[in-house]
């Protein structure tokens, strides 16, 4: 095949449909799915407590930085689809720019990220899912059902089954479900927020704070470790949206839609994480005692805490929210590793079978099945060893989403390095927004590294003095690294750069 020779229509000469559904997802649904996936709901009742242990009322701050970067590396990611709509997204972005190598290991961080994300959001969808059996029956042993492990196990993997089953059935069973989910999780999330900013006004609030405009200056952090940790806390809390992108292949108007949306979808996420940040640090404050948001107690769950003392006799929405947004997320999140495998296995960097294509409901077959068995697996594995080691991954999950966004933002630069200057947009949009994005995330990776070295980060683990974290989180990258080589043997036309060639 010819490389091409310049970004544009000339860019996508090596590039090639996969068979899946074309034009079944326009804007609106391409924002649901991506706002599904980001979870706000579960995101924000797993992050608050963490960081503002990390940051205490510079909660909006941090979460405003992190914001920055998503919104960088998502123009980036925009100005890619514009010239090579491909629903391998990452992999073959960082294929084109770099080359086969970085680009494996490119689709490998979004594969690992979101196969380990997909255990995550099932356990808590099970957590959540006998939570609500047992507020709805007034039974508190209902709830100690998770607990459980054979049960818990047991149910976790109906839960991913059933995702696996959605999600194989193409997007426009993605999207039935989506819509209905999305719409309630933000309107129990806007009815918190508002229950909560009445008892400030009322004089009924747990602890009425003030909202100052100290609580939007980063540089008010005390340390800068507390400023990174709670900056990777919020990069995680953003990470989702460029499923988006990787449904380029199915949306109308698929050099501009996917774009289009996954910038909106961080706008929209950004403005809810505000409003709900606001609400909960006006209503309880960052004490750390009683319903404090800085009480360790509360931090596993902090609207577990809130949601009774806010909602009173609704309190029981805000569990069914958060089981409705793991639930939505553990299902739109199958979109992602399902369609990088796709692509992967269609342009010869897997086996040939990854790139299988349902003939009934177009979408990703083999695929699709791959990232639920690995995920169910991973759970397991995890779960039955130590819980410490599946909470660790989660947490070393930073890492890896730093890895794989600061390579793409950084595979737009290099890609579009002969048109930079060609105008002011373009210097914008392909130099230096994607730059500025890239080198923040691969930054907050180094860092993020480093620290997790310390056998106090994450839940204390640690094997022979170095922390669990780094372990799991820069184990999961070199297993890739060997997995790439293995595949290098077995498919060496894609790594000789025959099959998807690099560009100018």
């Amino acid at each position: 095949m010819s490389t091409a020779t310049q970004p544009g229509k000339a860019a996508r000469k090596t590039l090639s449909e996969k068979g899946l559904k074309a034009g079944s997802v326009g804007l609106i649904g391409a924002v649901v799915i991506g706002v599904s996936c980001i979870a706000p709901a579960y995101t924000l009742t797993a992050a608050l407590g963490p960081t503002v242990s990390e940051v205490g009322v510079h909660l909006p701050a941090i979460f405003l930085v992190g914001f920055i970067p998503m919104l960088l590396v998502a123009l980036g990611y925009r100005e890619l689809n514009n010239a090579m709509p491909d629903a391998g997204t990452s992999f073959t972005w960082a294929t084109r720019a770099f080359g086969p190598w970085i680009g494996w290991m490119g689709g490998w961080g979004l594969i690992a990220a979101t196969i380990i994300v997909l255990s995550n959001l099932a356990a808590v969808a099970v957590d959540f899912f006998y939570l609500m059996l047992a507020q709805l029956f007034s039974n508190p042993e209902l709830g100690e059902l998770s607990k459980n492990l054979p049960l818990n196990i047991a149910t976790t993997l109906v839960f991913i089954a059933l995702a696996c089953w959605v999600s194989y059935r193409g997007m426009e069973a993605t999207k039935g479900v989506q819509y209905v989910l999305v719409a309630f999780q933000l309107l129990v999330l806007g009815w918190f927020a508002v229950a909560a900013f009445s008892h400030v006004a009322n004089g009924s609030a747990f602890d009425a704070t003030a909202i100052s405009p100290d609580w939007f200056n980063p540089f008010a952090v005390d340390s800068f470790s507390s400023f990174a940790a709670g900056v990777s806390l919020s990069i995680f809390i953003y990470w989702g949206w460029d499923v988006t992108l990787t449904m380029n292949e199915e949306t109308r108007n698929p050099e501009k839609t996917p774009g289009r949306a996954a910038t909106v979808t961080v706008l929209v996420i950004v403005v809810i994480y505000m409003t709900v940040a606001l609400a909960t640090l006006s209503f309880a404050g960052i004490g750390e005692e009683g319903l404090g948001a800085g009480n360790p107690e509360n931090q596993s769950s902090i609207f577990a805490v809130l949601a009774g003392p806010v909602m009173g006799p609704f309190a029981i929405l805000m569990s069914l929210a958060i089981l409705s947004s793991s639930a939505a997320s553990l299902q739109s999140t199958f979109v992602s590793p399902a369609r990088t495998l796709l692509a992967m296995g269609h342009y010869k960097a897997l086996p040939l079978k990854f790139g299988r294509v349902s003939p009934r409901y177009k979408s990703p077959s083999y695929a699709t099945v791959a990232a639920g068995v690995a995920a169910a697996g991973f759970y397991v594995i995890t779960r039955t060893t130590s819980e410490n080691a599946l909470w660790d991954t989660i947490t070393a999950l930073g890492m890896m989403i730093c890895f794989y966004y600061g390579i793409t933002a950084l595979a737009c630069v290099w890609f579009f390095r002969a048109q930079a200057f060609s105008g002011a947009r373009a210097f914008l949009f392909k130099l230096l927004a994607p730059l500025l994005g890239g080198v923040i995330l691969l930054v907050m990776f180094v860092k993020t590294a480093y620290d997790s070295m310390d056998p106090d980060y994450g839940s204390g683990s640690s094997v022979g003095g170095v922390g669990l974290v780094f372990i799991l989180g820069m184990g999961v990258i070199v297993l890739g690294a060997v997995l790439m080589l293995v595949m290098a043997r077995l498919r060496p036309e894609f790594f000789k750069g025959q099959v998807l060639a690099r560009g100018i």
